[in-house]
């Protein structure tokens, strides 16, 4: 990797998406000195392919001192117990392929990143990295991303919650939640009437979770039209989409996963 001198630590922050696969360096600032990078998400996306693509991405960037990556789905001690759309062959709601299942489910992604870097590596769900980004860390605070599908996390007083695929929960008849308000659905339905689908959304979750403080975000926050924004409680927060970047420096001091994590190299 090439060389930049930044205020230590810095950190190789890695946002996985469905969609895209976004990558910066960041100073303990949460400050980046070089232009992130990002691609499109190739498929089919075994791990050693993953692995490969953010090998590629590092290189392209400032030297890093330890590296957080945020992924989709269900992630616990850095090991993937379950992800959607990368079990897909060609991507979001294409087949599901047995052999990128079987390849997916139990991977430590953890350790496997920290030993191809050689730096320590902190692997969490990526609503989880935005969340850090994002948080003021007092009372119960939950964060919804609306990108492909849902993803979420919440926090209490600061420290991270057992993760929920809220996103599996059915909501209507014949729907998830994912199905309800996903990426696919926003572009058949258009703008409007899938804000009104979010804001129903959120609705739901008020008595499940009674958080203090919601914080909407993800890469489709922004497509919310201005007409449901203006009927969102006081008690929710529209933040912006970087969070899943700067969230991957601030998520190292922000709960006991840190202390799991050791050192590689």
């Amino acid at each position: 990797m090439p060389r930049v001198s930044t205020p230590s630590p810095s950190t190789l922050c890695i946002d996985c998406g469905g969609g895209g696969i976004k990558a910066a360096v960041l100073d303990a600032e949460g400050t980046a000195h070089a232009q992130p990078a990002r691609i499109p998400t190739p498929y089919p996306l075994p791990p050693a392919r993953l692995l490969r693509v953010v090998r590629t991405m590092a290189a392209q960037l400032p030297a890093c001192e330890r590296v957080t990556m945020g992924l989709p789905g269900m992630i616990r001690h850095g090991v993937v117990i379950w992800t959607p759309h990368y079990i897909n062959r060609g991507g979001p709601r294409t087949r599901v392929d047995p052999d990128l299942v079987a390849a997916w489910t139990g991977f430590d992604m953890a350790a496997a990143l920290g030993e191809s870097l050689g730096v320590p590596a902190l692997v969490l769900n990526d609503a989880e990295v935005h969340g850090a980004g994002v948080i003021a860390g007092t009372g119960l605070e939950l964060v919804v991303t609306f990108g492909t599908g849902l993803g979420s996390a919440l926090f209490d007083g600061g420290a991270l919650a057992p993760h929920l695929e809220l996103s599996h929960a059915p909501f209507t008849r014949t729907d998830t939640i994912d199905e309800y308000i996903g990426e696919h659905e926003r572009k058949a339905l258009g703008d409007p009437i899938w804000s009104r689908r979010v804001r129903k959304v959120i609705v739901a979750l008020r008595p499940v979770v009674r958080w203090d403080r919601l914080y909407v975000g993800g890469g489709n926050s922004r497509m919310i039209t201005p007409t449901t924004l203006a009927k969102f409680e006081d008690d929710i927060v529209v933040v912006s989409n970087t969070a899943g970047i700067s969230g991957g420096a601030r998520a190292w001091a922000l709960g006991p996963w840190a202390k799991e994590v050791a050192p590689h190299g």
